[in-house]
């Protein structure tokens, strides 16, 4: 059964697609009330549904006549996985991080649900723990995470 915020994240994903410009705009008030809500509920769909890694922007207008305006920027290009190589090797992998670019790059048909599982299942840190120190865990997850991705990209 769909929880709350998947309704919301849902909705939007709809008004986005269906929307001539690249981005929508939104009140957070006016949302919440169609969705029986606190206002809050609304900006953690935003939050954690709507991020950069998962290909979206979010602008916030505060004020009377504020409004919040999701993008969808163009698809990612195979340009800029350059720049996901760099991010990946400045030693700060965070496998939030990449289970949401995998989620993006997912919906984006850049890879198939299948290549996004397998990669999904070198983010669990439950199958280093036994084999190497957990100061490590993070180095290995992105080398093999890059590895696998260089593979995908070469096809």
């Amino acid at each position: 059964m769909a929880t709350l915020a998947d309704l919301i994240e849902g909705y939007l994903k709809r008004l986005l697609a269906v929307s001539p410009r690249r981005y929508i705009d939104i009140q957070r008030r006016e949302l919440a009330a169609k969705f029986n809500c606190v206002p809050s509920q609304i900006n953690y769909v935003l939050d954690t549904r709507f991020s950069l890694e998962r290909g979206y922007l979010v602008e916030s207008k505060r004020g009377g006549r504020g409004y919040i305006r999701i993008y969808r920027p163009s698809p990612l290009k195979i340009d800029d996985w350059g720049k996901i190589f760099a991010s990946l090797d400045d030693g700060d992998f965070d496998p939030r991080v990449a289970a949401d670019f995998l989620n993006r790059v997912y919906e984006e048909k850049f890879i198939s649900r299948r290549e996004a599982k397998l990669m999904e299942s070198l983010l669990r840190d439950e199958h280093y723990l036994s084999l190497v120190e957990p100061e490590i865990i993070r180095r290995l997850q992105g080398k093999l995470f890059e590895a696998v991705l260089k593979v995908i990209l070469k096809d």
